[in-house]
């Protein structure tokens, strides 16, 4: 097949988006930009955000939640400064984009002109896939073709296209649109070894990360736990859910610190890792990846965590084809006998409002179909406790550790996955990083209930001041804001709530909207520390 419409840059480039699903753009548009928009067409739709890291965001937001390429447009040299954070997070979330970026005319770059981008496809790097600067005007087309067909590869991630402004009116030849196979089974010899080891295996366990829900590997995990009555953990700092938080067999969040992880998986004989990293650490402890006798085994669709992994053998290929490989040589049989963890008691309500409480409240009252993206490191001990994941697509973390990814996400999530309500549940420091996102929200009048955890303050850098021996340093108060005003003034429904049967009822009149609110929880307290 090929693109025969137009013959102009724009033209070419708008019947390969049309060809690739990216008919959503996202993006805040400047000078450098405007040719882009000429003729606008009636079936493309433009989503504009307030700044460039929330577009981005919103973007990875979307990608995740549909499976597809997203398509982004930036600022030149600034926009891309502004999202570089977010592009490093859409990098470690495997979130496929498409990013493009204007550029001044080319008669203008022997001058190094006002808006000018130095060396463009450097900028962004190493955070991206790939990144160019066509050299010719004709050859955009071809560059935003490889671009999708590179963000969408295994691993996906971001790609960088930078574009002269003048380019689009060019002409043109024909861009061939192809369809580029990825799924690739990881080697009938290393399925062989691991499948015998789990077979054989006294105590298994398998260690979920985001790549299963990616991949549409849910239900294959299940049935491969269940096959060997392994018990489950999650990933450290998993951005997606792989397993049902509420099934016999999980057992939990593995920490992100190298001994309390090892002594974890102690009690296991065989480890199978599947489409994450070995390990994800957050501070140094020292230690033991694993205990000597734990044997550990790797699947991923990422080369380089194949590569870095400090300790186990690892497989290279498609998660989902390489776990229905593995369930194809298992056959039947009885599983051995293993149970995850049991279940959490629920909080004790109390006057004042708690994370636990709220993480509880949240599971007790949204709808079973609901995804909950979050991006609140003080209380995920409460999330991970008392707000199970049930369901594949059901949870969108950031991977990064960069603040201000979720409530920027929510809206792209939403717009990814229409008629789901969305709880995006973010602390009171994150959500001032892309507190602009709710007038996107606001103007797509989309579901979505964000609510802000509000510690008055960076409550995890409290929590590190505490494990390092660190009293009274600056920076860690945030006092005289007012959440629901600034709600109010991007366009969203906004209540304070302070007490917990407040907050049902905000809750459930939030959800029930069908439209963007806030709810600003104080909290009575600072949260426990984090590990």
């Amino acid at each position: 097949m090929t693109n025969g419409e137009g013959s102009t840059v724009r033209d070419a480039v708008r019947s390969l988006m049309r060809a690739h699903g990216m008919t959503t753009v996202f993006g805040n548009p400047g000078s450098t930009e405007l040719r882009f928009f000429r003729d606008w067409p009636q079936d493309f739709r433009y989503v504009l955000g307030l700044q460039e890291s929330c577009v981005v965001a919103m973007a990875d937001g979307y990608a995740q939640a549909t499976g597809r390429a997203a398509f982004v447009n930036l600022h030149s040299a600034a926009g891309v400064g502004h999202a570089l954070g977010s592009v490093f997070t859409a990098c470690r979330n495997h979130a496929p984009l498409v990013i493009t970026a204007g550029q001044q005319s080319r008669a203008m770059f022997p001058t190094d002109p006002y808006l000018f981008a130095q060396d463009a496809a450097q900028f962004p790097k190493p955070y991206v896939k790939w990144s160019t600067e066509p050299a010719r005007a004709e050859d955009v087309p071809a560059a935003i073709s490889r671009a999708y067909h590179v963000a969408m590869q295994r691993p996906r991630g971001p790609v960088f296209v930078s574009i002269p402004e003048d380019d689009w009116d060019a002409t043109c030849e024909p861009v061939g649109i192809r369809h580029v196979a990825d799924e690739i089974e990881p080697s009938a010899a290393a399925l062989d070894e691991l499948a015998h080891a789990l077979a054989h295996a006294e105590a298994p366990a398998l260690v979920v990360g985001a790549s299963v829900d990616q991949d549409g590997a849910w239900e294959l995990v299940v049935a491969l736990a269940e096959r060997l009555g392994a018990v489950v953990w999650a990933s450290p700092m998993v951005g997606r859910c792989g397993f049902p938080e509420d099934h016999r067999l999980f057992a939990g969040h593995l920490p992100p610190l190298r001994q309390p992880l090892a002594d974890r998986l102690a009690a296991h004989d065989v480890v199978f890792v599947i489409g994450a990293p070995v390990f994800t650490y957050h501070v140094h402890t020292g230690g033991r990846f694993v205990a000597p006798h734990v044997r550990l085994f790797l699947m991923t669709d990422d080369p380089d965590e194949a590569a870095r992994a400090a300790v186990g053998t690892a497989l290279a290929g498609s998660v989902r084809a390489g776990v229905a490989g593995l369930l194809a040589r298992l056959g039947d049989g009885e599983p051995a006998r293993q149970a995850g963890r049991g279940a959490v008691p629920p909080p004790v309500a109390s006057a004042g409002l708690t994370g636990e409480y709220v993480m509880a409240a949240v599971a007790r009252l949204m709808p079973g179909d609901a995804i909950v993206v979050e991006e609140a490191p003080t209380h995920r001990n409460a999330l991970w406790d008392h707000l199970p994941i049930r369901r594949p697509g059901g949870f969108f973390a950031g991977a990064s550790g960069g603040l201000g990814w979720a409530i920027a996400a929510a809206p792209g999530v939403a717009l990814g996955a229409p008629g789901r309500t969305i709880v995006c549940i973010v602390g009171d420091g994150s959500a001032l990083f892309g507190i602009q996102s709710l007038w996107t929200a606001a103007q797509w009048r989309l579901p979505i209930t964000f609510v802000v955890l509000n510690n008055r303050g960076y409550a995890a850098l409290r929590s590190f001041g505490r494990m390092l021996g660190i009293a009274g340093a600056p920076g860690h108060d945030l006092s005289g804001l007012d959440f629901s005003a600034l709600s109010r003034g991007f366009g969203c429904d906004a209540v304070r709530v302070d007490r917990p049967d407040a907050f049902d009822t905000a809750l459930s009149r939030g959800i029930a909207s069908r439209a963007p609110n806030v709810i600003d929880v104080a909290l009575a307290a600072d949260a426990a520390d984090l590990y």
